[in-house]
């Protein structure tokens, strides 16, 4: 039936406290019934069914396991009970619907701690919650989402890192630091591969899940990104048998990599990205809304996902984009390929990336031309230090004699360095950049987004992608649905 907007099915008043955030259980819902979690800006979570409109749980009433105002609460994915709240407190709860809220303070027993996150148990007597208390990272929790086989959970704080866990075993499984400021968003692609996180810094940054990298930043936002979100729908990652790579290309080698003195294998691997010849065609939409009254819609195309991993076994030479990914996460797996693989400067201008959506100045490609600074000498230091020594191109005109000897220390206390203006600022995160944290923005690709389009008076708040819709709202209470292409 057609919704009378005029009428809301259910509407409810808060005085003293407003509501901050919600998720519905997908898995329990029905036309007749659907279980809505709230939080709200003074600790409490409230479960009400709008449709049925029973009487509603309180749980946090009376503020004795959290204070402070809740970030983030979702539904534990294929549960029907147990749902996830974040506060801005940095502590995260684990709640079972059935269960109460003790009339005292919770009491806790240590159950893990890892670098940056403990894990606490309830210790009562009899069960109550919540189950699990966890403390992420400094500073605000502001938003965590599970991947989508529901295995994962990745969460972005104010401390400017995303760290993702393994939710059951409770285990660290990557982590990401901001380029500056705390992250304020993140989602997961609809494959789980790839996650996507935006803030302060005002760019969305891409992170691999398989290889804890970044993979690419993307800039078109003028203020801070408050949500991004993949778009399912134009989402395509068409399986043509991947293992096609294993041979039946080789006469495509002279397209792009004669250059390459390559031998067959590694012409294969990398002609992942050129565009001549792929054998599978992957595109992965996001889209993005910020405080600048912007929405954002970004592809990430083979382009900027295959050159990587299987380059950095490759061929871990000359080619900019090479030098960057060792470091990141897979360097670790041949450092004794790349101290003979240097071939002449000539080579050094990376033929096989065709930027489609890439910024011209991406620094990857001007990159190239500066290359001819990496000489033989850098290269065999490569293995070791390639975080540090290959990605300060400005400093090493000047300190070339000292690119073994780079410490983190070493980095941020030079002068020689323009970014060192970013990282003096802020003692400890400056640390980070630079490293497989926090690549420099010369060393990943940097997307610029398809369309940037003021959509709003005020700051932009939601992003939802449905099949036939887009959904945003933004400060004002404005909430607009906009039809896709060819669907009104």
């Amino acid at each position: 039936q057609a919704a009378d907007l005029s009428k809301p099915i259910d509407k409810r008043i808060y005085k003293g406290t407003q509501p901050t955030c919600h998720d519905f259980n997908h898995l329990t819902a029905t036309a007749e019934s659907v279980s809505l979690l709230v939080g709200f800006s003074a600790g409490q979570v409230q479960l009400i069914d709008p449709i049925k409109k029973e009487t509603s749980k309180l749980f946090n009433e009376e503020r004795l396991i959290d204070k402070s105002r809740v970030t983030c609460v979702k539904w534990v994915p294929g549960s029907e009970s147990l749902f996830l709240v974040a506060h801005s407190s940095g502590n995260m709860y684990l709640y079972n619907v059935e269960h109460t809220c003790g009339t005292t303070a919770p009491h806790y027993q240590l159950l893990k701690q890892g670098e940056s996150f403990t894990v606490h148990t309830c210790k009562s007597k009899s069960t109550r919650n919540p189950l699990l208390k966890w403390t992420v990272g400094e500073g605000a929790l502001n938003e965590f989402a599970f991947s989508p086989d529901g295995k994962f959970l990745a969460c972005v704080s104010q401390d400017g890192f995303l760290r993702v866990f393994n939710f059951d075993s409770v285990e660290l499984h990557g982590t990401m630091k901001s380029y500056f400021g705390g992250l304020l968003c993140v989602c997961w692609s609809p494959d789980g591969k790839y996650i996507v996180t935006g803030g302060e810094d005002d760019l969305v940054t891409v992170w691999s899940f398989v290889d804890c990298r970044v993979i690419a930043r993307g800039h078109g936002h003028k203020s801070w990104v408050s949500v991004v979100a993949f778009d399912p729908y134009t989402t395509s990652v068409e399986e043509s048998d991947p293992m096609e790579f294993s041979g039946s290309d080789e006469d495509f080698q002279d397209l792009h990599f004669g250059r390459d003195r390559a031998n067959s294998t590694q012409s294969r691997l990398s002609k992942r990205n050129s565009t001549d010849s792929r054998p599978v065609s992957v595109t992965y939409r996001f889209g993005s809304v910020g405080q600048d009254t912007q929405l954002c819609l970004w592809d990430l195309t083979e382009d900027i996902l295959f050159p990587h991993q299987p380059l950095s076994r490759a061929r871990t030479h000359t080619n900019v984009m090479n030098a960057t990914s060792p470091p990141a996460g897979s360097g670790g797996t041949n450092p004794g390929s790349n101290g003979n693989s240097i071939t002449t400067p000539g080579n050094s201008v990376p033929p096989p990336l065709p930027r489609s959506n890439s910024l011209p100045h991406s620094a990857v490609s001007n990159a190239g031309s500066k290359s001819s600074v990496m000489d033989g000498a850098i290269a065999s230091g490569v293995s070791k230090f390639a975080t540090l020594s290959l990605h300060d191109r400005k400093e090493r005109h000047h300190e070339k004699d000292h690119k073994r000897n780079h410490s983190m220390g070493h980095i941020s206390s030079k002068s020689s360095d323009k970014l060192n203006l970013v990282t003096k600022t802020k003692t400890d995160p400056a640390k980070t950049l630079g490293t497989p944290l926090c690549p420099r923005m010369e060393d990943v690709p940097l997307l610029e987004p398809l369309i940037c389009k003021k959509i709003a008076h005020e700051r932009l708040t939601v992003l939802i992608f449905l099949e036939d819709c887009i959904v945003t709202a933004c400060q004002e209470g404005f909430i607009c649905t906009w039809a896709r292409p060819g669907k009104v």
